[in-house]
């Protein structure tokens, strides 16, 4: 695996059927809200075993367990310069794959301390006001056109 991250990530919202929305608030940047989010770990990573694994490593859910749909979507926006050092020099844009996770209830969920410092469960519109991407706000708006 090479030393740097690959600019090629999943974007997993995590919803209800009521339409709450899971947001985390990130261990590096603290007050800044979001879905899950990963890179791919390899190249040849198929982009739900990545999201699969991003949502497990993330949070401790199983998307296996749930309804996980790829919405074949996906934004290229450019790097936060605060995070660009993970990437390969050069490197200032990233494409992500935007997924939908519906899960039957509010599972429990099991932070990675590394990575988010807490969560929260809010209703679709509030998840998307506290959310610091401007592609995850906008896929929680698309959330009640997805189901």
């Amino acid at each position: 695996m090479s030393a740097y991250k690959i600019p090629e990530s999943v974007l997993v919202v995590i919803y209800t059927p009521q339409l709450d929305v899971l947001l985390l608030e990130r261990a590096d940047k603290p007050g800044f809200w979001q879905s899950v989010t990963g890179s791919k770990d390899t190249p040849e990573e198929d982009l739900l075993e990545t999201a699969i694994r991003e949502v497990a490593e993330e949070t401790g859910i199983d998307a296996r367990q749930f309804s996980l749909h790829n919405w074949q979507t996906s934004n290229i926006y450019e790097i936060y310069p605060v995070w660009r050092h993970r990437y390969a020099p050069g490197v200032t844009h990233n494409t992500e794959h935007v997924f939908g996770l519906c899960v039957s209830s509010r599972p429990e969920v099991k932070l990675s301390p590394r990575e988010h410092l807490q969560y929260q469960w809010l209703p679709w519109k509030e998840a998307a006001d506290q959310c610091f991407s401007a592609s995850n706000a906008e896929a929680i708006l698309q959330l009640p056109d997805r189901i």
